[in-house]
This record gives structure tokens, sequence and C-alpha cells, in this order.
């Protein structure tokens, strides 16, 4: 399942979502005209490393990513639960706010892969803070779904609170099924970043605070 949109209206351009999603893709562009030796290198030296920490990795892995279906994929999730909560929050906020479950989502991934020489990349964290908050804000919002039925493709849309609700126990699941294999997962993926930056999206919301929605002309709402 991918999320497209949700169903509500926004009042400010997603300027924010929009430059993200731009400085991702760029830097994915970057990653593919390099050779494998420079790539590999690049991964290694701007991924998280969580046995050789290097401060500011936690934040420039969250604009690499690994392959096409994962930076689509993540594109997606953050379009899809963005632009509603970059509204609600304001611009400046709302880019404190992703950064800042980025972080701790990278924070979580190397407390429990502290031996890990493998590098993480992706923007998965970040996103999966933006679920969490979003859950909180806008639980009853729905969310307009790709769904793949054996041959079919269909749309459907799917209320937030299960749909997000899944995806957050779905990561639990895999997380602590990943302990008794390897230091980050048979797949490659880091679930714990993402059950980390999903919790702390649920209590940033909080603490961070969104501003007061004013009543604007039809004019003035963006889709």
């Amino acid at each position: 399942m991918f999320p497209l949109r949700d169903d509500r209206p926004t009042y400010t351009p997603p300027i924010v979502t929009t430059l993200l999603i731009v400085a991702c893709s760029f830097v994915f562009l970057f990653e593919l005209t390099l050779d494998d030796y420079s790539r590999n290198y690049f991964t290694t030296h701007y991924g998280l490393v969580p046995a050789h920490l290097r401060l500011e990795t936690l934040v420039t892995s969250m604009f690499l990513h690994g392959g096409w279906s994962h930076i689509i994929g993540n594109m997606m999730f953050l379009w899809a639960f963005g632009k509603s909560l970059e509204d609600a929050m304001g611009h400046t906020k709302f880019l404190g706010f992703y950064f800042a479950c980025g972080i701790i989502a990278g924070i979580v991934h190397v407390i429990f892969n502290y031996d890990s020489r493998m590098p993480t990349v992706g923007a998965s964290g970040a996103i999966a803070g933006v679920m969490g908050g979003y859950l909180v804000k806008f639980p009853r919002a729905n969310i307009r779904t790709l769904v793949f039925l054996f041959v079919f493709i269909t749309t459907v849309d799917i209320p937030a609170v299960g749909l997000l609700l899944f995806w957050f126990v779905a990561q639990i699941f895999s997380g602590y099924g990943s302990i008794a294999h390897t230091n980050v997962t048979d797949s490659g993926v880091a679930w714990f970043a993402h059950i980390g930056g999903f919790i702390s999206g649920m209590i940033l919301i909080k603490t961070m605070g969104t501003r007061t929605r004013y009543f604007p002309q039809s004019r003035d709402i963006y889709w």
C-alpha cells in the first residue's frame, strides 16, 4: 500500500515538504552518476555508521537513499502526510520538527545497533516522525491509498488512524523479530529508527504545538 494524499484542505503551500523532496531527489540522482567505488565511499562517508558515529551523519544520512523503490516510497509517504502537518505547524516549525524526528530516529538506531559497520541511509526515520505527528493531529482524516490486488491496481480511502497504527505495529513486530538475526535486519531496514521516529513525532507534535487555524477565502486553499 502506498499513500497518495489525505482529504484535508491546506491553506498554505507545502514549501518545506516540496523542498525536502527536491533535495532528496537531487542527492539520489547525484548518487546515480557515481561509479561503484565512488558511490560506496559517498554512502559510507555521509551515511550513518553506528560503530563509527559522526554526529553530522545523523543529518546527512537523511538525504541519501539506496534505490528507486526506497526513495519513491519515502517521498510518497512524505508528501501524503507532510503537507497537512506543515500547514498546521508552519514552515519553520515543521522543518525543525522533521530534523528533530530524524535525529532522534538515528540515535535510536545507533543504540540498538551500536556495533554495526553497515551505513544506514534514508529519510524513513524523519518521515516516521511526520506520520506519528499526523496521527496525533489528524486521526480522523482519510488517506487515499494506492493498493495492489494481485494483477489489479486501485485506490481506496483508508482512515489515517487505522493505516498509521497498522504501519507502526508492523514496525514493532519486524523490529523485535530482527533482533535474533542481524544488527540491522535481513532486509536491511532500520526498523528501530522507524519506531523511534514515530514515537518522537507523537511527542514533539504535542510539545512544539500547532498554530491556530484561520478561515481563509476559497482562493487561499492549496491542494
